[in-house]
C-alpha cells in the first residue's frame, strides 16, 4: 500500500470538527467472542472463463478434440482425420495427421486458446502431446510454433521446438519452448514436417512454465496469487450453479474431475447459453481444475476447503419445483449421497482403508486434506429441497459426525423461499445456512426505501436479531455483491456499500460464520455476469475495488469481537448516525485496536474514538480508502488507480478526535 503523509493525515482529522461529534464508545478491556478464522473467504465458480481461460494455466482449448463439434478451438489443414478409438476411455478422439503429398503444401493443427494466447517475452512455456506413430514405421516430427496470425512482421511464428515422434505404443512427450516476443492473442501451431510419415496425436497441451507454486497441472500463477494474497479463510467451490446444471446430466460431477488428467471427461457449462445477449457456444469444462486441484489449491492458500454437492436437483430457475425428470426422486439419490460420502474419503479417508482415498495418495497427497465443511445444493427452495436433503443429512451425520453440513435459504435474503427453509434448516440440524443476496445500493445502507420494499433484514443491522443458542445454525453469507441500481458493473461506490454493509458481518462474528463476495474472476473478452472481484485478459489482471473492500477485511478481521456503539446502539447507518458505518475487533497476535469506518454520504463527518481502557499516546497506523469518483474502478491499463493508502498517526487515548472524509472506508489499527 502506498504512503501518505502524517502532515494530511492531521488536515483530514481537522477538516470536519466543527459540525456534530460522533462518539463511538469501544470497550478495548473486555474481550467478545471470537472471531472464526473462516470469516472472510471466497467463493469460486466457473463462470466468466474463471477456469479454463482463467484461473487454470491450460492455454489450449478443446485440447483433447472432445468438444461436440470436435474441432472447435482449432483449424485442421492438409490431410487430417478424427479418430474415436485413443488410448483414453474418456476422451476417446484424436486427430491422424497424413503427409500433404505435397512438398509445397502442409498438414498441421492450430489452436486458438481462449480468446487468443497470451506470450510473454523471454518467458517458458511446456508443451506436451500424447502421439504414437500408428504403422510403427519410423520417425515423425512434428515442429511446434508460437504464433502472432495477425503481425505485420514477415514471419507469424517467433518461436520453434520440435517433437519427434517414435513407435506404435501411445506416449506422453514435452519440450519447452521460449517466447521471442510478447503477444496477447496468439496461437499455438503444430506442422509436419514435409515428406512425413502418418502421425496420431491427442491431449495437446500448452501451460506456462512459470505456474503458482510449481504445479505440474498448475494455476496462472498472477490469479492464484491474487487469491493469496486475500487471506482467505474459506475456499467455497465449485459453484454455483454449476453444481446443479441446465440439466442433472451437465451437473458438476466431483468424480469426473479427479484422477489423471488426459482422462477427465468434458463437462457441459451451464453459463454458455444461459444468456442469449451474453452467448459462448465454446465455453465447456475440461476438468483440469477438478477437485483435487481445488483442495490442493485451498492448502496453498490457506483457507479451509468448502465443496458444494448437488442434491440431486438441476436449477429450479429452468426446471421449475415440481417433480420431473430434471430432478431426481428421493428413493433414487442414493449415488448422490455417495458422492458426498466418497469425497469426505478422498479427501480425509486412509489410503490403505478406501479407494477413494488412495486415488487421491496417488495423484500425490498421501496426508489427508481435513476437509471439515460440505455444503449439499446451491439455491433450491421449496419442499423438494426438504425432501431431497433429508437423506443426505441423516447419512452423512451418521456416518461422519463431525462434519459440518451447509444447507441453503434459497435464491434471495427474504421472502417466501426464504422464510420457508430458515425453520426447517433449524429442525434439520443444519450446521450452518447459504444465504445469497445480490442487491443494490439502498439494501446495503438499509435505507428506508429499502425496508420497505425488502423488510427488515437488509442493511448493516440484517444479522443483529437473528436467533442465537447452542441449535441455532450460522451464517454463511456465500454469494453477494452490491449491484449499482442502473449501474450493473464494478465501482468504487458499489465497493463502498459492500463495506458498509460488512460492519454488520464483523459486529456478529458470534453468528456469522463465514462471507465470500461473488462471483470471483472474469475475463474481459468473456464474461457473463458483473461485477466481479478481479478481471484479467490472457497476459494482464486488475483487483477491482471490491476486492481491495474484501482484503481490507480479510486481513484486519482479528482474533476478538469488541462492542462499539454510538449512544448506545450499532453504527449502522442508522437514524441521527449521519450515514456512518463502524465496528471494532481486538487482534491478540498484533495486539492492536482495529476500528473500521465507513462514510458513505457526501460530507466529511467528526469522529470521536472513545477507546475505554486505554490511555496516553499509541502509535497507529490509519488506512484509507476513498475515490473523488463514485463511478470510477480499476482497470487493465490502470490496475492500481484506487487502492488502499497507509499512513501513521498518533493516538491519544481515550478520547481521539478525528474525521471521515465523504464516501470513505477508513481502519484505524491502534497499538494497545
Amino acid at each position: 500500500m502506498k504512503k501518505i503523509s502524517s502532515m494530511l493525515a492531521a488536515i483530514l482529522v481537522a477538516s470536519g470538527l466543527q459540525a456534530q461529534t460522533h462518539t463511538f464508545d469501544i470497550n478495548t478491556s473486555k474481550m467478545g467472542g471470537a472471531i472464526p478464522s473462516t470469516m472472510y473467504g471466497i467463493f469460486f465458480e466457473d463462470i466468466n472463463y474463471a477456469a479454463d481461460g482463467g484461473l487454470y494455466g491450460e492455454l489450449v482449448k478443446n485440447r483433447s478434440f472432445e468438444f461436440p463439434q470436435h474441432f472447435m478451438g482449432w483449424k485442421a489443414f492438409g490431410k487430417f482425420e478424427l479418430k474415436n478409438d485413443g488410448p483414453f476411455d474418456k476422451n476417446p478422439h484424436y486427430v491422424r495427421l497424413r503427409d500433404a503429398g505435397h512438398s509445397d503444401k502442409f498438414t498441421g493443427l492450430e489452436n486458438e486458446g481462449f480468446f487468443g494466447i497470451g506470450y510473454q517475452k523471454d518467458a517458458e512455456y511446456r508443451f506436451s502431446v500424447w502421439a504414437r506413430v500408428p504403422n510403427g514405421d519410423g520417425d515423425v516430427t512434428i515442429r511446434v510454433l508460437l504464433c502472432n496470425p495477425n503481425t505485420m512482421g514477415e514471419r507469424q511464428q517467433f518461436s520453434e521446438e520440435k517433437v519427434v515422434v517414435s513407435g506404435k505404443d501411445w506416449k506422453k512427450y514435452e519440450v519447452v519452448i521460449k517466447s521471442k516476443a510478447t503477444v496477447d492473442k496468439g496461437t499455438l501451431r503444430l506442422m509436419l514436417a514435409r515428406n512425413s510419415k502418418t502421425v496420431d496425436v491427442e491431449h495437446i497441451s500448452l501451460f506456462p512454465v512459470d505456474v503458482y507454486k510449481g504445479d505440474e497441472n498448475g494455476m496462472r500463477k498472477d490469479l492464484a496469487e491474487a487469491l493469496e494474497q486475500l487471506k482467505p479463510g474459506v475456499f467455497r467451490f465449485p459453484g454455483g450453479c454449476i453444481v446443479e446444471g441446465c440439466d442433472l446430466a451437465s451437473r458438476y460431477q466431483w468424480k469426473n474431475s479427479v484422477g489423471p488428467v488426459e482422462n477427465r471427461p468434458l463437462n457441459e457449462n451451464r453459463w454458455h447459453y444461459t444468456f442469449d445477449y451474453r452467448f459462448f457456444p465454446d465455453y465447456y469444462q475440461s476438468y483440469g481444475l477438478g477437485f483435487y486441484e481445488y483442495f490442493r489449491l485451498s492448502e496453498q492458500i490457506g483457507a479451509e476447503p468448502l465443496p458444494v454437492l448437488s442434491v440431486g436437483l438441476s436449477c429450479e430457475f429452468q426446471n421449475g419445483s415440481k417433480r420431473t425428470d430434471a430432478h431426481v426422486p428421493v428413493d433414487q439419490l442414493q449415488p448422490y449421497i455417495d458422492d458426498v460420502l466418497d469425497l469426505i474419503e478422498f479427501a480425509n479417508g486412509d489410503p490403505a482403508k478406501n479407494s477413494w482415498a488412495k486415488l487421491r495418495a496417488d495423484m500425490g497427497h498421501p496426508a489427508p486434506f481435513n476437509l471439515k465443511y460440505v455444503a449439499i445444493g446451491n439455491e433450491q427452495w421449496g419442499d423438494i429441497y426438504i425432501e431431497n436433503l433429508k437423506p443426505f443429512v441423516e447419512q452423512v451425520r451418521k456416518k461422519y459426525p463431525n462434519i459440518k453440513i451447509i444447507g441453503t435459504s434459497g435464491p434471495d435474503s427474504e421472502g417466501k423461499a426464504f422464510e420457508h427453509l430458515w425453520p426447517e434448516m433449524r429442525k434439520m440440524g443444519a450446521d450452518l445456512v447459504d444465504e445469497h443476496f445480490y442487491r443494490n445500493e439502498s439494501w446495503f445502507l438499509g435505507t428506508p426505501e429499502a425496508k420497505k420494499q425488502y423488510g427488515p433484514g437488509c442493511g448493516a443491522n440484517r444479522y443483529d436479531s437473528y436467533p442465537r443458542g447452542k441449535n441455532a445454525p450460522k451464517v454463511f453469507a456465500g454469494e453477494y455483491a452490491c449491484h449499482g441500481r442502473g449501474k450493473k458493473w464494478n465501482h468504487f461506490n458499489a465497493a463502498l456499500m459492500e463495506a458498509a454493509f460488512m460492519t454488520g458481518l464483523e459486529r456478529n462474528a458470534d453468528i456469522v460464520e463465514m462471507a465470500t463476495y461473488a462471483p470471483l474472476f472474469a475475463h474481459v473478452d468473456g464474461w457473463q455476469w458483473r461485477p466481479d472481484a478481479i478481471w484479467y485478459d490472457n497476459l494482464r489482471t486488475f483487483n477491482s475495488c471490491s476486492y481491495y473492500v474484501q482484503q481490507l477485511y480479510s486481513l484486519n478481521k482479528g482474533t476478538n469481537m469488541l462492542k462499539l456503539t454510538m449512544d448506545g446502539k450499532a453504527v449502522a447507518g442508522n437514524e441521527g448516525q449521519d450515514n456512518l458505518f463502524a465496528s471494532a475487533v481486538y487482534d491478540k497476535n498484533s495486539n492492536e485496536v482495529i476500528v473500521k469506518v465507513i462514510n458513505t454520504g457526501d460530507k466529511a463527518q467528526p469522529v470521536t474514538l472513545n477507546l475505554k481502557g486505554m490511555k496516553g499516546e499509541h502509535p497507529a497506523t490509519l488506512i484509507s480508502f476513498h475515490s473523488d469518483n463514485l463511478t470510477a474502478e480499476n482497470t487493465l491499463d490502470d490496475p492500481k488507480k484506487i487502492i488502499p493508502q497507509e499512513s501513521s498517526l498518533t493516538v491519544s487515548a481515550p478520547s481521539f478526535a478525528t474525521s471521515v472524509p465523504a464516501r470513505t472506508f477508513y481502519i484505524y489499527k491502534i497499538k494497545k
